[in-house]
């Protein structure tokens, strides 16, 4: 595992040359970290859910770092209508 992460920082390091130089894998890293994805439960009448996933946009001063390195976040999934569950469990 240590061997595969090492890999990948300095494959990273090697991308990140060209259009951001003396950017560092690790603040690359951070600035993603920031963007998580969420569901959104949202109850139908019908007892059933509808689960909407959603991402976190990044802050504005990152934007040109994205632009850089080429990078779009993907577009969000269409949404998920889910049945209800039986919550018995002997």
């Amino acid at each position: 595992m240590a061997f595969l992460a090492y890999c990948l920082m300095i494959m990273l390091e090697h991308r990140l040359r060209a259009p951001a130089p003396g950017l560092t894998p690790k603040t690359v890293l951070e600035k993603l970290a920031a963007i998580q994805m969420i569901d959104v439960e949202v109850p139908a009448t019908d007892s059933r859910t509808i689960v909407q996933s959603r991402h976190a946009e990044p802050e504005t001063a990152d934007l040109p770092l994205f632009q850089r390195l080429k990078l779009d976040l993907p577009a969000a999934p269409p949404p998920k209508i889910m049945a209800p569950t039986d919550a018995k469990v002997a």
